[in-house]
């Protein structure tokens, strides 16, 4: 942090830059004990406080612990209810018990691992405490490895506003380590899969292309993870993941306070803030953007920004890998109210992402009440003749969770770490070694 100080007329002006700084590593398997990459950031403090979802912990506990062990790390594991509802003011003050009751100190980072939902949360905790403590992020989903990961705002939902608290406060280290695809069910690779369809639309053709051509058996093999995967799909999946990474960071890192407002990532979030929590169950996150977009492209094609052919195109993407293109509850009434919403948060104006073509973005200011009545009524004429009527696969929280299958059929889970670097699903087992793992 840099500051001046000069004095004016009737007092002082204070001019300050604060330098950011922070890493993102690929690194599969990072749980392997030959992989020091993470243990060589805990190695000086002796410990580490891991703040993790209890999905992942009810499938990778054991790795931990393990890992920590071999290292000979003290590992205290503070387990936490994932999902969008414990998004919330709560589950940050759980957090933040955590960490007093740890004794964490000033420099100390704290180690995250889990979802987009967790790591924006934990994330907000060390935002919160002592004013700022550092943190470690492993994001373990793809919508939280490709988007929540990609951008240094945390946070929480207020009653039934999407992100309404939160803070700018960047990790030390993101480890993208995209092998935890592998323990994901199809609905979190589908959440995950809207955000690239948002980055590619607007952001980058290259990767469109990619999505329309891989999308299905991206989902279906877990961008590749599954065993009977082809080396063409998994090479498809790495460039794809790269690509749509290097881009968001391309967009979002210039901008990291939001200071411009016209965002281009913000594509799928004009409507979508409002609508999300709106259901009684509520949408995944994926899933209500996805909505927004599809609104969008039926909008963008009236206005020609697109043509037929890239409307259907983008359009066909969705339905194709399952994404819902309409709701019920997707009102005229409810759009008006989410764009008045919307423009609170953008000083007024609509700010409405756009492609123009696909691959490029434009923004849109000037959308009328009348305007978007007919561009809806023309939307759920149009989505329902696509599969499904336009509704989506898996659409709501807290569905198809991590191996619902697996687990359906037997008492434990425990996925191990063998010498070759791979992950082995063991049924009905428990670990009797001992560790230096400690559950709070």
């Amino acid at each position: 942090m840099s500051a001046t100080v000069t004095a004016i007329k009737d007092g002082f002006h204070i001019e300050g830059y604060e330098k950011i700084t922070y890493d993102f590593r690929f690194v599969d398997s990072i749980f392997d004990p030959k992989k020091t990459d993470l243990a060589d950031c805990y190695r000086t403090w002796g410990r580490c406080l891991t703040i993790i979802d209890n999905h992942i912990h009810t499938i990778y506990g054991t790795v931990i612990e393990n890992y920590f062990s071999e290292h000979k790390i003290k590992c205290t594991l503070k387990v936490i209810q994932s999902g969008e509802l414990c998004k919330t003011i709560k589950t940050k003050l759980e957090i933040i018990d955590a960490m007093a009751d740890y004794g964490l100190v000033r420099k100390e980072p704290v180690l995250v691992i889990g979802g987009g939902v967790l790591t924006d949360v934990a994330g907000y905790a060390c935002a919160s405490y002592r004013r700022t403590s550092n943190f470690i992020r492993i994001p373990t989903t793809l919508i939280g490895l490709i988007d929540a990961s990609v951008s240094i705002k945390v946070g929480l939902n207020h009653g039934k506003l999407k992100n309404r608290l939160g803070a700018y406060h960047a990790p030390i280290i993101t480890f993208l380590d995209f092998s935890f695809l592998k323990s994901l069910s199809e609905g979190h690779i589908r959440n995950g899969f809207a955000e690239l369809i948002k980055i590619a639309t607007v952001g980058e053709k290259t990767l469109f292309d990619l999505l329309d051509k891989y999308g299905e058996d991206l989902i279906t093999t877990r961008f590749g993870y599954l065993d009977d995967s082809s080396k063409e799909l998994c090479e498809a999946a790495k460039q794809i993941n790269y690509i749509g990474i290097k881009k968001m960071l391309e967009l979002e890192v210039p901008n990291l306070h939001e200071i411009m407002l016209d965002r281009v990532i913000a594509f799928g979030h004009t409507w979508s803030p409002t609508f999300e929590l709106a259901p009684p169950v509520p949408l995944r996150h994926g899933h209500a953007i996805n909505i927004d977009m599809a609104l969008s492209m039926t909008i963008a094609h009236r206005r020609k920004l697109i043509t037929i052919e890239e409307r259907d195109r983008v359009l066909s993407l969705m339905s194709r890998v399952g994404l819902t293109l309409d709701h019920e509850l997707f009102t005229i009434d409810l759009v008006w109210k989410a764009m008045k919403s919307i423009m609170l948060t953008r000083d007024g104006q609509q700010r409405a992402a756009m492609p123009s073509p696909i691959g490029d973005c434009i923004f849109v200011n000037d959308l009328t009440y009348d305007e978007l009545k007919e561009a809806l009524e023309e939307h759920k004429r149009l989505v329902k003749s696509y599969p499904r009527g336009g509704q989506g696969i898996d659409a709501f929280v807290d569905q198809s969770d991590y191996l619902d299958d697996l687990c359906a059929e037997t008492d434990s889970v425990m996925l191990t770490t063998t010498p070759e670097g791979t992950v082995r699903v063991d049924s009905n087992s428990a670990s009797t070694e001992k560790s230096s793992c400690s559950i709070m």
